[in-house]
């Protein structure tokens, strides 16, 4: 194998300087990507469904990303040759954005498409910049402690957040992020049904435990590779804080990957370091089963009401734990390590020795976790933790859920299997392909939504290049010596924990945990089995130039795309600020034309001209405020024909203009989008009720017709799904409501009542029956039943009474009702 180290000694033509003679270009390149991993956890950690308040900091991130890449170009270009396997990866790391571009063809939202090039345009930067800069030693050493200084100060603000301290927290980062609100970190803290969670900057419990998996086996590798105390004792104490963390993030696929990544890690060392690494899990474990209990209870009472002698009593509790641990890892350390390495050294040297203790740990695991779910052991742990665990099981909702997810990802893919359906793709068209009426913006699971996103192409490209780096490593690791081995391990150990993790979620979506990951692909592409590449040489600098000439050219592309980006992002936060403060259309619109000049199809900023002009068009009748409005909202639908928001902004600005017919027609033909919707359905049903018995006043039989099939069509749809939710396994629930509305009951009957169907009117409004006889449209719902009860030939004499209770009239109403000839 390579030597990973460039020209630590000597100076030769195309290497890396030796570190006194770095010069300052280098150091700029360094110290701005240790400031951008600093400044990344609190910009692009943060995902959640309002892209225009996330779109702000990717876009910085973009335009940082560019200005690295710049630099990278200005001390490197001498050292890429395009010679060996290593340097081609440079190359082939391009395809990865560029199948993102290729997917623009078919992309179902033009918006998040874009977003999603220039995300892998970020990561395309930093793997980069890893494979070349990592190959220094010194330079390497720098990059292993940002990722874990950062790491130890997220780690940190989450437990300030847990216990206490969130106001002090959202202090301390306020200033530069915009995830602060009312003076906390928006959902350090997560609350769901089961109950508060811990999730630090990620605002996802999952993503962080994955994060924290990560990072624990991290710490404990760090720990045992250290040689000064002060790196031991660092490391070792804060692995209480880290698995704390874990717990309070309740995830159960944490809990379930944690010991599978453990074991496969442990292959890869030898014995003495595997006892080491189980004699600190055990340690830190212990430390951590002590004060979990208090732990999590002050954190549960300080979510509902702070106080100071819970806060401190907490932390004492953690600092103590911690320092114990941190104390017994450093004699051991000192004391035990030594001799350990020296005493099983014959051990170590015999064939497969390094699968004996993992084989062992996998049986140890396996009964640890049968005594945790089966037995009385689990009573250690908290009572939010025991619900967890107890809950671990195939036929448990989050696991039904997912394979739901998985199955309809497939459905899309059949429909868009070549090049994809364009970054964003899952999270725009899922309602369409959904089985039941979940509510997920993400597949939860990496590489499914990766290959609904580029489709078989695009991810046979990524497969490749991801699986020929992690097999060169290994290849490599095989070969290398203990110091070579040692160098780089802990990318492998960041890169298999995160994607383990993201099979069963969503992980990658997070920005920040992307570029972990990148960083963590081109730490292992620095010390892989590097071979030439005699076959793809090319003679001369020519190949080089013309690379980097390629690569330029692309970064300039993307940062000027970047930089037009932020213009228009800070455009429209501007003119959301104008909206909220302003009733001029005037200084409305001309916040909305900044926006709309530089991105024409900017969801948020287009919807809210439509919007406007909608409102002027209402107050003035005048019809050029009517065709602009429809203009914009048809650019838009263009653009992002799947956005339902524009759809109904459409459909109301046809009704503004009594265009009736077109507005139905929409609401129609797009219901196969929002298969789930019920909201959508009632709203067509009752339309296609109100516009049918419009044209049968009108005597126009041909209209009443389609608009009354329609109408029929749209409630057999609403009764198959209902019947199908049935068919949902005993485990998994079905999501969001669905099922036959009073006001979905009522016009399907009167349709049906009105095409002479009395006996299936009255099954239709029975459905739609409540008990409060008071509310006018159960009264309305209650006289249209028992009119078609009577003019089937039936009564219901308990409906009857009680409807008189409070409408005295309404037996006259009903057979008056009944008596009509439609």
């Amino acid at each position: 194998m390579s030597n990973p180290v460039y020209g630590n000694t000597t100076k030769t033509k195309g290497s890396i300087k030796p570190k006194n003679q770095r010069s300052m270009l280098e150091w700029l390149l360094v110290g701005g990507l240790v400031l951008f991993l600093i400044w990344a956890p609190f910009q692009i950690a943060l995902f959640n469904g309002q892209m225009l308040n996330f779109e702000k900091p990717l876009y910085w991130a973009v335009l940082i990303s560019t200005l690295l890449m710049f630099l990278w170009i200005a001390n490197y270009y001498k050292v890429i040759k395009l010679e060996t396997q290593r340097d081609w990866l440079l190359v082939a790391v391009l395809l990865l954005p560029l199948t993102y571009v290729l997917s623009l063809i078919s992309a179902a939202s033009e918006y998040l498409a874009m977003n999603m090039i220039l995300i892998q345009c970020i990561y395309t930067v930093i793997f980069a910049i890893a494979v070349v800069i990592l190959q220094n030693k010194q330079i390497n050493h720098i990059i292993h402690l940002a990722i874990l200084g950062i790491s130890y100060v997220i780690v940190g603000f989450g437990l300030m957040n847990w216990l206490g301290a969130s106001h002090l927290a959202a202090n301390l980062v306020g200033w530069f992020t915009g995830a602060v609100q009312n003076g906390i970190y928006v959902d350090a803290v997560m609350v769901d049904s089961n109950g508060p969670r811990l999730t630090s900057v990620f605002q996802y419990a999952n993503t962080y435990a994955a994060f924290l998996m990560a990072l624990l086996f991290a710490s404990i590798f760090s720990l045992v590779k250290s040689k000064k105390w002060i790196g031991q004792l660092t490391h070792s104490f804060m692995l209480v804080s880290i698995i704390i963390s874990l717990l309070l993030t309740l995830s159960r696929t944490g809990l379930v990957l944690l010991p599978v990544v453990f074991v496969v890690l442990l292959l890869f060392l030898k014995p003495a370091k595997q006892i080491l690494w189980i004699i600190y899990c055990l340690i830190a474990g212990g430390a951590t089963i002590a004060v979990l209990n208090p732990i999590t209870t002050a954190g549960l009472k300080l979510h509902e009401e702070y106080s100071t002698s819970v806060a401190l009593d907490g932390w004492m509790r953690l600092l103590v734990a911690s320092i114990i641990t941190a104390v017994l890892a450093w004699v051991i350390q000192k004391y035990l390590a030594p001799r350990l390495t020296n005493g099983v050294q014959y051990w170590a040297n015999r064939k497969y020795s390094n699968l004996w203790i993992p084989v062992g740990s996998s049986v140890i695991a396996g009964v640890v976790g049968g005594l945790l779910l089966g037995t009385g052991m689990k009573s250690i742990l908290p009572q939010s933790i025991q619900i967890r665990l107890e809950n671990i099981n195939f036929n448990q909702h989050s696991v039904l859920e997912r394979f739901t997810f998985y199955k309809d990802a497939m459905k899309l893919l059949g429909d868009y299997p070549i090049i994809g359906a364009g970054g964003g793709a899952w999270a725009t068209l899922y309602e369409t392909y959904q089985n039941n009426p979940y509510t997920s913006r993400q597949a939860h699971n990496f590489f499914m939504q990766y290959l609904v996103e580029v489709g078989i192409i695009g991810f046979i490209i990524f497969m490749s290049f991801m699986i020929f780096i992690i097999y060169k490593y290994v290849k490599g690791y095989i070969r290398s010596s203990e110091e070579n081995r040692e160098s780089h391990f802990l990318y492998f150990i960041i890169t298999f924990s995160i994607l383990t993790h993201s099979i069963l979620d969503f992980n990658m979506s997070y920005v920040f945990m992307g570029i972990l990951v990148f960083l963590g692909l081109g730490g292992m592409a620095t010390v892989m089995d590097n071979k030439p590449v005699k076959k793809l040489r090319f003679t001369g600098g020519g190949s080089r130039y013309m690379y980097l000439g390629v690569v330029g050219v692309l970064s300039i592309i993307v940062m000027f795309t970047s930089v037009r980006y932020l213009q228009s992002s800070y455009a429209a936060l501007e003119a959301q600020q104008v909206a909220q403060n302003s009733q001029s259309f005037e200084e409305i619109k001309s916040a909305l034309d900044k926006d709309l000049s530089i991105r024409k199809t900017h969801p948020d900023s287009l919807q809210l001209m439509a919007e406007i002009y909608q409102q002027v068009y209402i107050q003035t009748q005048d019809e050029q405020f009517y065709n602009e409005g429809i203009a914009w909202l048809e650019r838009g639908i263009a653009a992002e024909p799947y956005n339902k928001n524009m759809l109904k902004q459409q459909i109301s600005l046809y009704q503004a203009n009594g265009e009736n017919e077109k507005a139905f027609a929409i609401q129609n033909e797009k219901a196969k989008n929002f298969n789930w919707d019920i909201t959508w359905y009632e709203t067509l049903i009752s339309q296609a009720h109100d516009f049918g018995y419009q044209a049968l006043g009108n005597q126009d039989n041909e209209k009443k017709e389609k608009y009354f099939k329609a109408g029929l069509d749209a409630y057999e749809h609403v009764k198959q799904g209902i019947e199908h939710l049935k068919t949902l396994p005993e485990g998994q629930l079905q999501g969001r409501a669905f099922e036959i509305t009073p006001s979905i009951a009522l016009s399907a009957g009167k349709i049906e009542f009105m095409q002479n169907q009395p006996a299936e009117a009255a099954s239709t409004l029975k459905q739609g029956l409540k008990e409060d006889m008071s509310d006018p449209t159960n009264q309305e719902v209650a006289r249209w039943y028992l009119a078609s009860l009577q003019k089937a030939g039936q009564t219901d004499e308990e409906i009857m009474n009680q409807l008189i209770a409070v409408q005295p009239e309404a037996k006259q109403q009903v057979d008056q009702l009944a008596n009509v000839n439609f």
